[in-house]
């Protein structure tokens, strides 16, 4: 009896530890794995066994609230309902998740990106208890070829990559399926510098091709109220790269958007 009340409370019950067969997966891909159920000091029954993408996302702040971060999930499936697991047992129950179109990456050649954090969590419900068992395992997710292509587009423009993040809003627009996007900023070449503040690139992938956002801030002159610029004005781009994306001069294209939006258009440009 004393058993089964410390299981209540989760000493002695049953565990989960996830295994992921695949080191990184794309958006759109496939992630593989298995999840080994342990069976505690007594038989216990299972209510219910999921695997969860859940990522760590900025909330914007509302009537005076400051900004803060939550685990959002994105995709889950449900790899068993209801049955026992008996004391001491080993059972391996394999998954696939299906990743969205519009998962973030989370690095680039193997290496992270700073700010991100997204993962799989796995989450064992068991009738009876108080606290149920829970383990989560970071995802690599890398870039698509098109993805890929324009990273390395900006990388050779000279700007340099700061820190990524994940916003819960809607960009406008555009078709996007998520509740929240990815940034993915730089800090401008010395040339740039001169004229913008700093560079973001938000994609929103689908089976085809890639919206690729870029949202450049200005430096302004002279603010309307008077004085020298200092907080800079957003400026949006936006292009459609096929998935192949092999063919185009994408440096030339960007260099050639943001050379236009350097030119300036008045007394507050």
């Amino acid at each position: 009896m004393f058993q089964k009340v410390l299981a209540s409370f989760g000493s002695g019950g049953a565990k989960v530890d996830a295994q992921l067969m695949d080191r990184s997966v794309r958006p759109g891909g496939t992630l593989r794995g298995q999840v080994q159920l342990i069976g505690g000091q007594v038989d216990q029954e299972v209510e219910s066994l999921e695997v969860t993408l859940v990522a760590r996302v900025e909330v914007p702040g509302t009537e005076g609230r400051p900004a803060h971060h939550e685990d959002t999930a994105f995709q889950k499936v449900r790899l068993s309902g209801r049955e026992v697991i008996k004391a001491g047992a080993q059972v391996t129950v394999p998954f696939e998740v299906q990743l969205p179109w519009e998962t973030p990456v989370t690095s680039v050649l193997g290496r992270y990106l700073t700010g991100m954090a997204v993962g799989l969590q796995t989450n064992l419900s068991l009738a009876g208890t108080m606290v149920d068992p829970q383990d989560v395992d970071a995802v690599a997710i890398e870039p698509l070829p098109a993805q890929h292509r324009i990273l390395d587009a900006l990388s050779r423009l000279g700007f340099q990559f700061r820190d990524a993040s994940l916003v819960s809003e809607r960009i406008d627009g555009v078709d996007q399926q998520l509740p929240f996007f990815q940034e993915i900023a730089f800090t401008p070449s010395p040339a740039a510098a001169k004229v913008f503040n700093e560079l973001t690139v938000s994609f929103l992938a689908r089976p085809r091709d890639v919206q690729v956002v870029l949202d450049v801030n200005k430096k302004v002159r002279v603010l309307k109220g008077g004085g020298l610029g200092a907080r800079g004005q957003a400026m949006l781009g936006t292009f459609d790269v096929d998935q192949a994306a092999t063919n185009t001069n994408w440096e030339q294209r960007i260099d050639g958007w943001l050379k236009e939006l350097a030119k300036p258009r008045g007394i507050f440009d």
